[in-house]
């Protein structure tokens, strides 16, 4: 079956193009913890600005749509918001896995993971039905670090007998390993931002010098 996109009003954006306004932001925002983690949940995930999402699901989309998905797929909780920012502008539907404790009964369609903001493991679930064969699929989510949300999602895809056909992530953490096991499967990434390095407290990004 071919699929032609309906996003002929958007352009065609590389996909690891970056969303200027993030990186600004990202640069005089960002706090830094332990030099591990950033903090940018003020306005992606957790405190939400709704103008500044509806950009960023608008740049996520330009650098997606090429790939023609059919559904936009993520995980609760920090995913949702730019994941339904990015549906809304591509007029597509959104499944978001639901969280569940570890030692609930594993169902069809359930991934058991580490949890490295929560610590121990959680369980991702998407109910039967929303995820069919052949569909196309595309993540998106919030971070890229470690990658065990991402290749659970690609998992639980490719157990459904439907296709990922794009991965987009808000922000890459590039001294992290995420990336290698997307490439490894062959998986398109798309990213807004990328952090190559935290360094005393303060965050590099792609293109900065350090």
């Amino acid at each position: 079956m071919t699929h032609a996109t309906p996003y002929t009003h958007l352009p065609v954006v590389p996909c690891d193009a970056p969303f200027l306004p993030l990186v600004e932001r990202i640069r005089r925002e960002a706090t830094v913890v332990d030099n591990r983690i950033v903090r940018i949940d003020h306005f992606l995930n957790h405190r939400i600005e709704p103008l500044f999402m509806r950009d960023l699901g608008q740049a996520m989309a330009e650098r997606i749509h090429r790939f023609r998905p059919e559904l936009i797929l993520t995980a609760e909780s920090s995913g949702i918001a730019p994941a339904l920012a990015t549906a809304g502008v591509l007029n597509l539907p959104l499944v978001y896995a639901k969280k569940y404790a570890p030692d609930n009964p594993s169902p069809p369609l359930a991934r058991v993971i580490a949890s490295p903001t929560r610590g121990g493991q959680i369980m991702l679930r998407v109910a039967e039905g929303y995820l069919t064969p052949g569909m196309r699929i595309a993540l998106v989510d919030d971070f890229l670090a470690q990658g065990g949300t991402a290749l659970a999602l690609a998992d639980i895809v490719a157990e459904a007998g439907a296709e990922l056909v794009v991965t987009g992530f808000v922000v890459e953490k590039q001294f992290q390993d995420g990336r290698a096991g997307l490439v490894q499967r062959g998986l398109p990434i798309a990213t807004l931002a990328r952090i190559t390095q935290l360094q005393a407290g303060s965050v590099i990004m792609a293109g900065d010098r350090a």
